[in-house]
């Protein structure tokens, strides 16, 4: 049967106007093949939506920790480096073959629809619950007046960075209301220099350019200290904890955890033959080694400390790559396991972005409740475990798909393949 071309490119266009409303799948390392045909990567939507599930988990039991070496799940932040390797291998995947028919400025916007609107609930979120969070260290909280609070509202929202002196709650974050959103902020700073620079590299300057950047990961984590910035952080020795603030030492430590993670995902996705192939139970296989990295104990007591800082670069460095190859070079068998995926990818961002305004909660009704029996403490951390999925779902439903298929049909500009 001979169909004409009018209809098919119809269809096309419809696609591509609507493709960064799932832009959680990730498909298969291909060149030059139109982005309606290439394969998901649901693996790796699934294994977003399991370090999701455990930063959640790893904020709630930190409300009890007594610092870095006695959290209970203790590496839970090495989450945000695997998120990295994630979204340098997907913007690869996403972007690498388009831009001979995408502006910088179309990358941007795709973008900035694609994040945006995520990083806005959060941070009304965090708005909505500023003044129940004043817990102990937190005293600014009931010292900031309303328009103070509306002020800092709206620079979370257009994603400006408020400085040490802006700092409303007492943490010296970069958003006072929403503390996981410095991570965004990073993401963008990869995104912007991926757009005007990376993308142009050549294969050979990109590993470079990626091995260098793994100095950085190795001085960071072995706090070797070589430009001398990671002195004030005695609290979080031999670990890669920090970024979440504009003081020169955070920066650095955002820079340590971006560069490597990020523009190493990119060359991951570049490098097409580097995959693992699991032909059985991939998904658990990859899961099973993304939460063990998060969950293990800190490594080496008070004495050893380096063996810690050890761990953090060898899982940085080799095991995050090694999973992502694994799962974009595995299939998923099974309808149950697919439909569990493509779930866990769907909330995955919108729970990493929204569920940290309810930690501070958290950590004042813990304060306040000191004395109360341990099951009620367990009872009131589940269910905020529970709420932080029920919001991050419903609010894709209701809010961030709509919003951004409303977005994506209005500011994005359609070219024919």
């Amino acid at each position: 049967m001979h169909f004409s071309e009018k209809p098919i490119d119809r269809m096309k266009e419809i696609y591509r106007t609507f493709a960064d409303k799932y832009s959680l799948t990730f498909v298969m390392a291909t060149e030059s093949i139109p982005l309606s045909s290439k394969p998901r990567f649901e693996i790796l939507d699934g294994l977003r939506g399991v370090a999701a599930m455990i930063v959640v988990a790893f904020h709630l039991f930190e409300t009890y920790s007594a610092g870095p070496m006695h959290q209970i799940l203790n590496h839970g932040y090495l989450a945000v480096d695997f998120f990295f390797v994630l979204s340098g291998f997907v913007i690869g995947y996403a972007y690498d073959d388009r831009w001979g028919r995408m502006t910088t400025w179309d990358f941007f916007k795709r973008r900035l629809i694609r994040l945006q609107p995520m990083v806005v609930l959060g941070t009304l979120i965090g708005a909505f619950w500023f003044y129940f969070g004043a817990a102990p260290g937190f005293e600014l909280v009931m010292q900031t007046p309303w328009w103070k609070l509306l002020l800092i509202m709206v620079l979370g929202c257009i994603m400006f960075p408020t400085p040490p002196s802006m700092d409303i709650r007492g943490w010296q974050e970069i958003n006072s209301l929403n503390g996981a959103q410095w991570s965004l902020l990073w993401e963008y700073v990869a995104n912007i220099l991926y757009a005007l620079f990376v993308r142009r590299f050549s294969t050979l300057l990109l590993t470079v350019f990626v091995f260098l950047s793994a100095l950085l990961t190795i001085d960071l984590a072995m706090d070797l200290d070589v430009t001398g910035l990671l002195a004030l952080r005695s609290y979080a020795r031999y670990t890669v904890i920090g970024g979440f603030g504009l003081t020169p030492d955070q920066i650095y430590i955002a820079i340590c955890r971006l560069l490597y993670p990020f523009f190493g995902g990119l060359l991951l996705y570049r490098l097409s033959r580097c995959r693992i192939r699991i032909n059985r139970g991939a998904m658990t296989w990859c899961s099973l080694a993304v939460a063990a990295t998060l969950v293990m104990p800190h490594l080496g007591g008070t004495d050893h400390q380096w063996v810690n800082g050890l761990y953090c670069a060898a899982v940085i460095l080799f095991v995050y790559p090694a999973v992502v190859a694994a799962g974009a070079g595995s299939q998923l068998k099974g309808r149950r396991t697919t439909a569990l995926c493509k779930f866990l990818g769907m909330i995955s961002y919108p729970l990493y972005i929204t569920h940290y305004p309810m930690i501070y909660v958290q950590m004042n009704w813990a304060a306040q409740h000191a004395d109360a029996p341990l099951s009620t403490h367990i009872w009131v951390a589940v269910s905020i475990f529970v709420a932080s999925i029920a919001v991050a779902y419903a609010s894709v439903k209701v809010y961030d798909l709509p919003l951004r298929t409303w977005l994506s049909a209005k500011f994005l500009q359609i070219s024919k393949q």
